[in-house]
């Protein structure tokens, strides 16, 4: 049976916590900033957590 390939763009994109939850960073924080508030930018920069919807599609790119 051949290795289980990971996604090379989702390596880069997630990460795991500790707990085993996956984060990942937040969109719209690249470019055209200079429209958006300060409050909105700074809120931008934080990771959060994947949503139960595409854990498992998530998962199975990192193949986990």
């Amino acid at each position: 049976m051949p290795k289980v390939k990971t996604n090379s763009g989702s390596k880069k994109r997630f990460a795991l916590t500790g707990s085993g939850k996956i984060k990942r960073k937040h969109a719209f924080k690249s470019h055209i900033l200079t429209k958006k508030t300060k409050k909105q930018k700074r809120n931008l920069g934080h990771f959060t957590t994947i949503t139960k919807a595409d854990l498992h599609n998530v998962k199975k790119l990192l193949c986990i």
